[in-house]
């Protein structure tokens, strides 16, 4: 099913969004022909992955044309200029339809963008349409009441994992080279471990998030504001990099959103990292992890440690299980009372992890427990990370599983909670903020990709670009048998 992939193992991926954007932009091919051979793609392909939910064929057409036009007057086109992506339904984008994965937006078609998308669009990328995700994102998986249910491209009997399933199915199989995805818990990661590309959550706030799920337009939706980060989803480190030099910066906004301390965002070279401290922890010292997906993650670990020059000590912040909590933090962040008004006046029944949120009464006290928890598993996490400049895990316990269910039911042979046992290592990023991306690494005997997760120091966003760019370029593996030949591939 692969190709030969001894020149990308060498080298790593070949940045494909630098590429794009500076042959629009010097006129060697045009961002109407980037654009209509991306849409060649999903129409060859994506009616058996059903990574997008809603595409915008005209608008696009439409954008490309006028961009087209802006460079033939000698205006610049933006360093991603041409450059298709995909957008995660969660996200708003003005004049294309934006669901949020239910029912209650079925036809919901928003009037702005959200921040990233207006920077992304300023950058002259080119929005192709939206990706397909779990109910407003309460899953970590790609199937909701709306559409079809999206598939891996590795294997179409497989999950994509979610909730940016969508984002990273598309990548994945070469329909877009970028891809945006949120993370309130894993959900820009573990879809690109188990799709074989790269994901990374930045530090909270370094990507501003609006309106979407934080305007008061939008009754009933829940940003998971405490938590969620949005995040690029590519094939390349160096991608995901030129893609947050757009992305990332402060807006008035969000209340969270960072100062642009990082204006640099190319990636620093492997030498810059001799010497540096890294950790490795297989469990957290409490999760089931597939055997295969730990040996894999492991020997990645192992061999990128060798390669920087570096020790690898073995240990982990000393955490306990955090899912009680973190699951007490999503419900204070759900604005359970719209939901509940909204989903009564049109008919509707939420079910899965959400609807459980909804039917449980919560109280203060337990709201105030999950924040004096979040603030134990801070502290932890800090009082470690002064020991070590990375922390490196498997970055789910296990590989792609079947279809429309929300996780496996056994792993490594135990019982284990299907929704919530194969992330114990991602909500760490979202508790604590801290930087965290998704390498691929391996495969498993059967074909399934393996991703490693590189944790960063608080605001080490470069930091975790530059592990991630040596992992790529010694360990990283090739990509599904059902990609095209182009520009991204």
């Amino acid at each position: 099913m692969n190709q030969d992939t001894s020149k990308e193992r060498a080298t790593g991926p070949r940045p494909a969004l630098a590429d794009i954007a500076r042959a629009v932009r010097s006129g060697a091919i045009t961002a109407e022909a980037v654009v209509a051979e991306s849409f060649r793609r999903i129409e060859a392909l994506d009616g058996r992955l059903h990574a997008f939910c809603t595409l915008d064929e005209e608008g696009a057409m439409e954008a490309a044309r006028a961009l087209d036009r802006r460079i033939a007057l000698g205006e610049p086109g933006g360093p991603l200029a041409g450059v298709p992506v995909a957008i995660k339904d969660l996200i708003c984008t003005r004049g294309v339809r934006t669901t949020f994965g239910s029912r209650l937006y079925a036809h919901h078609v928003p009037d702005e963008d959200d921040v990233v998308v207006e920077r992304l669009r300023r950058a002259g990328a080119i929005v192709v349409g939206k990706t397909n995700t779990s109910e407003f994102g309460y899953g970590a998986f790609g199937h909701n009441p709306v559409f079809a249910t999206t598939r891996n491209p590795w294997n179409p009997a497989l999950t994509p994992g979610g909730s940016s399933a969508g984002s990273a199915a598309a990548v994945a199989a070469g329909l877009v080279p970028l891809a945006i995805g949120s993370d309130g818990g894993g959900s820009v990661r573990a879809p690109a471990a188990l799709c074989g590309i790269y994901g990374i959550k930045p530090s909270m706030g370094r990507v501003p998030a609006w309106p979407g799920c934080r305007d008061e337009r939008y009754p009933g939706i829940s940003s998971w504001e405490s938590l969620e980060h949005i995040g690029p989803m590519t094939r390349s480190v160096a991608d995901a990099a030129l893609a947050l030099s757009v992305m990332a910066g402060p807006s008035a906004k969000d209340r969270f959103s960072l100062p642009a301390e990082i204006t640099d965002w190319t990636v620093p070279p492997a030498g810059s990292l001799r010497g540096v401290r890294l950790a490795f922890s297989a469990d957290l010292g409490f999760a089931v992890v597939d055997p295969e997906v730990r040996a894999i993650a492991e020997a990645a670990a192992r061999r990128l440690a060798a390669e920087l020059g570096s020790g690898l000590a073995f240990g982990h912040p000393d955490i306990a299980p955090y899912g009680q909590a973190f699951e007490a933090l999503v419900a204070m962040d759900t604005d359970r009372e719209g939901l509940r008004r909204l989903a009564d006046a049109q008919g509707v029944v939420l079910g899965g992890w959400l609807g459980s949120l909804l039917e449980r009464e919560w109280s203060g006290d337990v709201f105030t427990r999950a924040i004096f928890e979040r603030k134990r598993v801070v502290n932890a996490t800090w009082r470690f990370m002064e020991r070590y400049d990375f922390l490196l895990t498997p970055t789910v316990g296990c590989a792609a599983f079947e279809l429309d269910v929300p996780g496996p039911s056994v792993i490594d042979g135990r019982a284990v909670d299907a929704g919530s046992a194969w992330l114990a290592f991602s909500a760490l990023g979202n508790l604590t903020g801290l930087p965290a991306a998704s390498v691929p690494v391996g495969l498993t005997a059967d074909g399934r990709p393996v991703g490693l997760q590189v944790m960063g120091r608080h605001l080490d966003d470069r930091g975790v670009l530059a592990v991630s760019a040596a992992a790529e370029a010694w360990l990283g593996v090739g990509w599904p048998g059902v990609c095209c030949s182009g520009f991204w591939v």
